[in-house]
């Protein structure tokens, strides 16, 4: 099959095409770099040419809640389009778990739009929501910094490898479409401070975590099992013990 991932050049991306092309599929990253501009719709026609399948995670370059949403629109807008004059019989997209419950957040209200977006379309479609990954568990740490402190709420959280995500979406990819939401996940459920409190360990990081109910989690609120599957998830291998030893 032909397949064309859509932001095949960052983290996931480049570990899916690597899969894919691995499996023996012809397998595209499309991204600005490669000449392919999903807000422009400039390189869409050709690159989608033949395609059986697009998988989509590419993220937008600002989290900036209006930025953010005018992003997701623009870019899922102009690919679905363009799927649909080229014929494509697979939309996949990468979302994350908790999306619906954490309107508070402009980046969450932005993918929930995207996620409209395909819904609406007449493209068979599959939305995969993955927890957070821990290539950013340094960032949720970073974010919640105040000089050496770390802030964040006792609340769950089942985070992956980059790895098991991209292995997750190239099953999804090569298969039927499910016209319905697939969770993944890690292997482990962790306390958000719990996991900082290991992660900066790790790196020999001074900074403390303080445990505080008020918390925010990228300006929003968390209940005790926002970042979690809520039901049967597809889980990961990649241990944080294992992931953090590489």
């Amino acid at each position: 099959m032909k397949i064309v991932v859509i932001g095949g050049t960052g983290l996931i991306g480049s570990k899916l095409v690597a899969l894919l092309a691995a499996d023996g599929h012809e397998a595209v990253a499309a991204s600005p770099g490669t000449g392919v501009n999903t807000l422009t719709g400039d390189g869409l026609a050709e690159v989608l040419t033949g395609a059986d399948v697009v998988v989509d995670v590419s993220n937008s370059p600002s989290f900036e809640a209006a930025a953010v949403l005018s992003f997701f629109e623009t870019s899922t807008r102009n690919l679905l389009a363009a799927e649909a004059e080229a014929g494509v019989g697979h939309h996949v997209a990468l979302s994350v778990v908790g999306t619906q419950r954490l309107p508070e957040s402009g980046y969450f209200r932005a993918k929930i739009a995207q996620e409209q977006l395909i819904e609406g379309s007449a493209i068979p479609y599959s939305l995969v929501h993955a927890t957070q990954f821990f290539e950013f568990v340094g960032g949720i740490v970073d974010s919640a910094t105040d000089g050496s402190t770390v802030r964040l709420a006792h609340v769950l959280i089942q985070p992956m490898a980059a790895d098991d995500v991209a292995a997750a979406l190239r099953d999804v990819a090569v298969g039927a479409s499910t016209t319905a939401r697939v969770d993944i996940a890690g292997p482990e459920r962790f306390r958000l401070d719990d996991l900082a409190r290991r992660f900066l360990a790790a790196r020999d990081d001074a900074r403390q975590v303080v445990t505080d109910p008020a918390a925010t989690y990228f300006g929003a609120l968390l209940e005790e099992d926002t970042l979690v599957p809520l039901g049967e998830a597809t889980l990961g291998t990649t241990t944080f013990e294992g992931w953090s030893a590489r």
